[in-house]
């Protein structure tokens, strides 16, 4: 009897219901969510709650009507705490971090949930990464392309400073999302034609594996395994000039790692939110099928959700690319499950088998 493939998404987002968000959240602005649950809002912004199934109860119905068994939650890219008080910061990192043990914890079987650091205050992120391992039981560490440090310059997050961090990800087999948010913080254009969400996003996740790959955190952390949201899309398209670059320019790159090292590395994966097969066919030329993981980035708007007019649904651009002969049926089922659970396990058998018992329940 062939065992049937799990179908896991590995990247998902989960809003708190307004009740559950603590009354220091709204008060100091921070992040919250309305009563009616129509709009999360934090000071001088908000944005409409686009999908029923960004609440827990919906979520779990939703995943149900299309066959997900398993989810991977990231934190929500509002609370990386860029220009925070220090204590309001830790509070409300703390927050988001025991919301979501709490959701791992009572849906064992749905739901791998990552937490999230600050890498403008070092050693406090290293202490949050053992307490949220050691004390929860927590296996992914989520972390922007870009964060604000404590004088108020940006920075990549790939920078050398936040070696620490990398250790304690590689003692801890830990795998790690880089997502990316706050560019119209530090990029001086006007915020208009939802540019930053639609182009200058894939820019700050081609900046940081940019940074990776230099600094060839690939291979110096060999338990850690590292997964650009939304594709890498840009770091795609951009390899064949970073390698003349590199190659042209070699006194800007002294003491580097080569980009083509980088190439389909095993602890370098790529989510498939790509929106179109052109888009997906390029990661898997460059990066190879068994580095690409399902990535839904559900329920917001530009995740891969039902959409009757784009004719759209959860796993549309995989069956494309079989269609259209870019992957099999077998990569599509690997895609799916095998990649997700290496990304988050490793080469830990073990880790892998609890994983998948889990998930069955």
């Amino acid at each position: 009897m062939t065992k049937r493939k799990l179908r896991i998404n590995g990247h998902s987002h989960l809003l708190p219901y307004p009740e559950e968000i603590p009354q220091f959240m709204k008060d100091k602005e921070i992040f919250w969510v309305d009563k009616d649950r129509k709009f999360m809002l934090q000071k001088d912004w908000s944005r409409p709650v686009t999908d029923s199934s960004f609440f827990l109860d919906d979520k779990l119905l939703w995943m149900e009507r299309f066959k997900i068994d398993h989810a991977v939650v990231l934190n929500l890219s509002q609370l990386y705490g860029n220009g925070l008080r220090v204590e309001e910061m830790k509070q409300a990192l703390r927050f988001q971090n025991d919301f979501n043990a709490k959701i791992q914890r009572e849906n064992p079987s749905k739901f791998t949930c990552g937490f999230v650091v600050h890498p403008g205050f070092v050693r406090g992120a290293c202490w949050e990464i053992e307490r949220c391992v050691e004390e929860l039981g927590m296996q992914l560490l989520c972390l922007p392309t870009h964060y604000m440090d404590t004088i108020g310059t940006w920075r990549c997050i790939f920078d050398e400073e936040n070696e620490p961090i990398f250790e304690m990800a590689n003692k801890y087999n830990l795998a790690v999302e880089i997502h990316p948010y706050d560019g119209e913080k530090f990029i001086k254009l006007e915020n208009t034609s939802w540019r930053f969400h639609l182009i200058w996003m894939l820019a700050q996740c081609a900046d940081a594996y940019h940074f990776l790959t230099l600094n060839g955190y690939q291979e110096k952390y060999p338990n850690m395994r590292t997964c650009f949201a939304h594709g890498g899309q840009l770091a795609q398209i951009n390899l064949g000039r970073r390698i003349q670059g590199f190659d042209g320019r070699p006194d800007l790159f002294q003491g580097k790692t080569h980009p083509r090292r980088a190439v389909g590395h095993k602890n370098i994966f790529f989510d498939t939110l790509v929106h179109d097969t052109g888009g997906l066919q390029l990661l898997i030329k460059n990066q190879g099928s068994k580095q690409v993981i399902m990535g839904l980035d559900d329920p917001y708007p530009l995740g891969e959700m039902e959409s009757a007019q784009q004719s759209s649904y959860p796993g549309k651009i995989l069956d494309l690319a079989i269609k259209r002969e870019i992957i099999t049926e077998e990569e599509r089922d690997a895609i799916w499950e095998d990649n997700v659970i290496r990304w988050l396990c490793g080469d830990d058998e073990d880790a892998k088998q609890k994983l998948v018992n889990r998930i069955l329940g």
